[in-house]
């Protein structure tokens, strides 16, 4: 099963310059220090931002989730990185109540099971 609309799937840039490669956001910063292993720099940005929507679009869904501001999407997928390397991610999305459109939530590295 495919994210619903994943062909307007979207990632706010500033979800990803100051939550995921934030080294200060106090969620965010355990997730930049990932990202920045990896090699995805807030100068890399954009194409974490644009391989995040990819997973979207191509990744399989694990989960769905119910909540009252709408529908949660657990997509599993590979980041390709700038070093080189591809690794296993899981990423958040929600369509939200009276919307069509796939929002980014949150990416974090996916534990293997």
């Amino acid at each position: 099963m495919q994210l619903p609309n994943a062909d307007i799937a979207y990632v706010p840039l500033r979800k990803v310059t100051e939550y995921l490669l934030s080294d200060t956001h106090t969620v965010g910063r355990m997730k930049a220090r990932f990202f920045q292993q990896v090699g995805f720099t807030k100068e890399r940005a954009a194409e974490l931002r644009k391989a995040l929507i990819e997973i979207g679009q191509t990744g399989k869904i694990t989960n769905v989730i119910a909540t009252d501001y709408g529908t949660k999407y657990v997509v599993d997928g590979e980041l390709h990185t700038p070093v080189g390397k591809r690794v296993s991610i899981r990423t958040i999305w929600i369509v939200e109540r009276d919307q069509d459109k796939p929002r980014f939530v949150t990416a974090y590295p996916r534990k293997e099971e």
